[in-house]
């Protein structure tokens, strides 16, 4: 009867409740990591140069499973979920539970806005952990290749400020403007910064003085030229009349 009942208690958890039980159970045997130069650098499950083991073996072997009793299903006539437990889970696992460790060094759980994208994370991770691309560098989320061509084709709007910055380094550009506020507030900063301003307006009084004399010639010289169009369109026309041989006789 016990057995019925564990066996009918596990058949009505679903499939990801499984899962996750069973990565629990995993993470109780500390597999052995890799130190890449990277910012999440620490959790990374290491693949021996020696083994010449399909990446899922060597995944399993560096989490202390025993390779020799893993038999890895045909991935083309396998079931859905043999598939997803021998060649998606032992690379997507892992990197979600880094994407959670980041979010909750960015405090995405604190705030309910942050710099952190999670689709970016887990795309940088899987690209640079990614079995056919050992032993090479490190690429960054903007360098990887076809995100360099779709930001091209789709540019993103730039982060603001607020959420680039650190907490330190806001609560230094708040403490400045206020400290600037209330210093110039006083009124000896008020007359010395009137004073300032009156001593522009002295500076600059040849520029003043150039530019009133040259709109002053620029009437005059209209002033001109209307006065010559009116005096010579007032002027009578001189007219030569031709000799009439009729007048002579």
């Amino acid at each position: 009867m016990a057995r019925e009942s564990t066996a009918q208690g596990q058949g009505s958890k679903s499939l990801w409740e499984q899962i996750c039980k069973e990565y629990e159970e995993e993470l109780l045997t500390s597999p052995k990591v890799v130190q890449p130069v990277s910012r999440f650098a620490g959790r990374i499950p290491q693949v021996k140069e020696t083994d010449e083991l399909h990446p899922e073996q060597s995944w399993l072997s560096d989490s202390n499973i025993p390779s020799e009793n893993v038999v890895l299903p045909d991935r083309n006539t396998c079931y859905p979920r043999e598939y997803l437990e021998a060649y998606i889970f032992p690379f997507l696992l892992p990197a979600l539970a880094e994407m959670l460790h980041e979010a909750e060094r960015e405090k995405c759980f604190e705030r309910k806005r942050t710099k952190f994208i999670a689709c970016d994370f887990l795309t940088e991770w899987l690209y640079n952990f990614n079995p056919k691309r050992k032993n090479e560098a490190f690429v960054d989320f903007p360098n990887i290749p076809f995100v360099t061509d779709r930001l091209k084709e789709h540019p993103r709007p730039p982060i603001p400020l607020s959420l680039v910055i650190t907490e330190e380094e806001a609560a230094l550009i708040i403490q400045s403007f206020w400290r600037g506020y209330r210093v110039r507030c006083s009124k000896e900063i008020q007359e010395l910064r009137q004073w300032q301003k009156q001593l522009r307006e002295v500076k600059h009084i040849n520029l003043k003085v150039l530019k009133f004399w040259d709109t002053q010639e620029a009437k005059v010289r209209r002033k001109y030229k209307k006065q010559s169009s009116k005096s010579s369109a007032s002027r009578p026309s001189s007219i030569v009349l031709p000799a009439n041989p009729q007048n002579q006789f």
